[in-house]
């Protein structure tokens, strides 16, 4: 059954018009979208207690407190700031006038572009409500990035989404895949990413962050989904920020098993040819969604159940998980360029590089997609360590210095191999050779 999907105003007034809700918006860092839209709905007085926006630093601290990490724009700011204004809410509003409402504060804090347009515009936003009057908090947070390239525009995002959360807490919270879809409402395609979503609260006792999250990429509103160690959703920068990466990227539901003998022999030799100190690699494992995404039309929810437990498989034998719907290595060495690591090494089988050096492969355009997945892949300070495989028909293990490549494309695999942009894992065992 198709959804009605209320435009911006229509939300906010509808909202404004509820008797029940009531609450506090505070917002740092792009102005006062969210509150705008629905001042601007008319009759928000029903619906608002206080607005605020502490953009000097020193207000801001005398607020909500410092941060220890030096970070504004980020998820303890954000949750410092929704625990504040919700306290208060709860404190100050009692009595006969305010029975029967149902308490929200919302809150954000975001960077938009600057002038010479060098940032990454992203944010945190937020919202603590009540399901019914008096009842326990729960809680929405999502990370964004913005797309635009006005900063105007990202403004005009960022009030839109703000409306679309505080609508969908009050009136959506029942269905946690709607809420989530309409997030994006009256929005275009492309202006905003939402790769991060925590939900908690009696409202969402049945909900499953990692399904939440992995509905994202199914959705399209994300590229990839990062779990840690224990499971727990993480936005991408606070995990890999600084750090030297090593990923293993994997299949949904591939034939064979991962090779963990040799990616065990990657990481020692990436930690070696790059000198890394141990207390700073962060080793990943990823699970890719993009063939499941080709192979029909919409991922269903015994998929996302199955990615969920497929990730918490693997992040059950100490390792980090990212599930991603990247094809190519280098749409994965430009996600990972925006979380600022030092380093980054992929294991990867021979015969995905064979693939991507064998022109046949290529309807058209061979050079130019090539030099592309290069000059994407290698200008991010990114290696590639690859694992031989099994030729069965010719009973002949493949390496990079057997491997076929296409004689317009040797000169650059020639080049890449030189100078240790591209390395065969040393020293294995034939034994942990696999057929392909």
């Amino acid at each position: 059954m198709l959804r009605e999907i209320l435009e911006t105003k229509r939300k906010a007034l509808k909202i404004n018009l509820e008797p029940t809700i009531y609450g506090t918006f505070a917002e740092i860092g792009a102005g006062q979208e969210v509150a705008r839209n629905f001042f601007t709905a008319g009759a928000a007085s029903g619906t608002i207690a206080k607005t605020m926006s502490a953009y000097d630093m020193a207000f801001s601290n005398e607020i909500y407190g410092a941060e220890k990490s030096g970070r504004y724009v980020s998820k303890s700011r954000l949750n410092k700031m929704l625990r504040h204004e919700f306290d208060l809410l709860t404190a100050r509003l009692v009595g006969e006038k305010y029975t029967g409402r149902r308490f929200f504060a919302f809150a954000d804090t975001v960077t938009t572009l600057n002038y010479s347009k060098t940032n990454d515009p992203h944010g945190w936003l937020g919202i603590m409500f009540q399901s019914e009057p008096g009842g326990e908090a729960n809680e929405i947070i999502i990370h964004i990035r913005m797309l635009d390239s006005d900063s105007s525009l990202q403004q005009n995002v960022l009030g839109i989404l703000g409306v679309n959360l505080v609508f969908a807490a009050f009136f959506l919270s029942g269905d946690t895949q709607t809420m989530i879809e309409s997030l994006v409402d009256n929005l275009s395609v492309g202006s905003v990413e939402i790769d991060l979503v925590n939900l908690r609260g009696p409202a969402f006792r049945d909900a499953n962050d990692r399904l939440v999250n992995l509905y994202l990429i199914a959705k399209g509103f994300s590229s990839a989904a990062i779990f840690d160690k224990n499971a727990h959703v993480c936005q991408s920068k606070d995990l890999l920020y600084k750090k030297d990466v090593m990923i293993l990227r994997t299949k949904y539901r591939q034939k064979s098993t991962p090779n963990f003998d040799l990616f065990n022999r990657a990481v020692e030799q990436f930690k070696r040819s790059q000198n890394i100190d141990d207390r700073n690699i962060l080793v990943l494992i990823e699970v890719l969604m993009s063939n499941a995404l080709d192979s029909q039309e919409e991922i269903n929810a015994a998929d996302l159940e199955e990615f969920a437990r497929r990730a918490e498989e693997l992040c059950a034998t100490g390792n980090n998980v990212i599930v991603s719907n990247f094809t190519r290595n280098h749409k994965l060495a430009q996600y990972l360029s925006r979380c600022k690591p030092n380093s980054v090494g992929i294991s990867t089988n021979i015969a995905n590089l064979k693939r991507i050096f064998d022109s046949s492969m290529y309807r058209e355009n061979y050079t130019d997609e090539l030099l592309a997945y290069v000059s994407d892949l290698f200008s991010r300070n990114v290696k590639l360590y690859a694992y031989p495989y099994l030729d069965k028909k010719n009973s002949e293990i493949i390496t990079t210095q057997n491997m076929p490549v296409s004689e317009s494309a040797k000169p650059l695999f020639d080049f890449l191999i030189r100078n240790n942009y591209i390395t065969d894992i040393e020293s294995y065992d034939e034994k942990d050779v696999k057929t392909v």
